[in-house]
């Protein structure tokens, strides 16, 4: 018998519809809270704005309007898929990072919050290297009147070529695109099927044509071209060797594997394992990309990784061995954890 929701949150096999969005909203937080599901109103909710194509201010605005009776089969698919521990943002298909909504499916991991503070990292740092890139689309079509350290290295009126490793949605490949059209941003990754996430979200907030998308494993596509690997998939990708790269970002893979067992399950049994195995200790991206810099046509000016629990002072020393960069530290996440290390600065020039 199929299983439906009652005002109590139980198992009703009458399969009554609920008659307001307050109740279907009620009714849904109940039953998810039973299952052990966290924050069962806010995902009650998100589903609710799902299901009818508004936002919340409109549902507030509708709470005691009648629920569409013609929809509630599909409302009960969406409130079990949730029940079942599938992650809200794969059963709508949208995830809000910095202020824009990314298409998210489980091709690619799910953006996180703490992942804005490198955007805010890199965006400062590059500023400081190419101020007459600095601003949004208006600001960056008027030169800037003076020019720094960046200008006198690169020429007037050039900004940055960014590198986003592991691209996944585009999160930060394409929100660093968005807020600064005079970039010229690559996003690479090993997977097709998260790239095809990260082209459709850089046509969604206007920032395709000023992107190229790279398939293959970290650096290995960049590489001078009579160091890269043979065999490398695809013209773009061959076109990408010798590139020079004058900030790269990441957000690689930083889970120990023995580790990923004890994810929380909507994690461990929905997340794309290809993003979250970093290897044994959780290091090994970071090792490879850092033992990778040299074969680039010319050292970043800014390298910046976000990291797992306990992994900054190991991933900074990679860098520090490097002896490339004037300045490299740790940044904070919301919770007091030192989420990312930044290197800036080519210590020779």
């Amino acid at each position: 018998m199929e299983r439906r929701l009652d005002g109590s949150g139980a198992e009703n096999s009458q399969g009554k519809a609920p008659a307001t969005l307050r109740e279907a909203c009620m009714q849904a937080s109940l039953f998810l809270e039973e299952r052990g599901i966290g924050e069962p109103r806010p995902n009650a909710e998100l589903l609710l704005m799902h299901l009818l194509g508004i936002e919340r201010a409109a549902l507030m605005r509708d709470w005691q309007e009648p629920f569409p009776q013609q929809r509630h089969s599909e409302w009960e698919g969406l409130v079990q898929r949730k029940a079942a521990g599938e992650p809200v943002q794969y059963i709508i298909g949208e995830q809000w990072f910095y202020g824009l909504p990314f298409t998210v499916t489980p091709a690619v991991l799910i953006p996180r919050p703490e992942t804005e503070l490198l955007i805010e990292a890199v965006l400062e740092a590059a500023d400081r290297l190419w101020p007459e890139a600095a601003g949004s689309m208006a600001a960056a079509a008027t030169p800037a009147g003076g020019h720094g350290a960046g200008a006198e290295r690169r020429g007037s009126g050039c900004g940055p070529t960014v590198l986003d490793v592991g691209t996944g949605s585009g999160a930060i490949g394409v929100t660093l695109a968005a807020q600064r059209p005079q970039w010229r941003v690559c996003a690479s990754d090993l997977s097709p099927d998260a790239l095809e996430v990260a082209r459709t979200n850089a046509a969604r907030h206007g920032a395709a044509a000023r992107m190229a998308f790279v398939q293959g494993d970290l650096l290995a596509p960049f590489l001078r071209r009579r160091e890269a690997a043979t065999g490398a998939p695809g013209g773009e990708d061959n076109a990408a060797a010798g590139m020079r790269i004058d900030v790269l970002v990441s957000n690689p893979p930083y889970i120990p594997a023995g580790d990923i067992a004890g994810l929380q399950p909507e994690v461990r049994d929905h997340e794309p394992r290809l993003a979250l195995d970093g290897g044994a200790d959780g290091l090994a991206p970071y090792r490879a990309i850092v033992a990778q810099l040299p074969q680039l046509a010319a050292m970043p000016q800014i390298v910046a990784f976000e990291l797992g629990l306990g992994q900054a002072e190991a991933v900074a020393g990679l860098l520090r061995q490097c002896g490339a960069w004037r300045e490299i530290r740790t940044i904070r996440d919301y919770a007091g954890i030192d989420r990312h290390v930044m290197a800036v600065g080519i210590a020779q020039e």
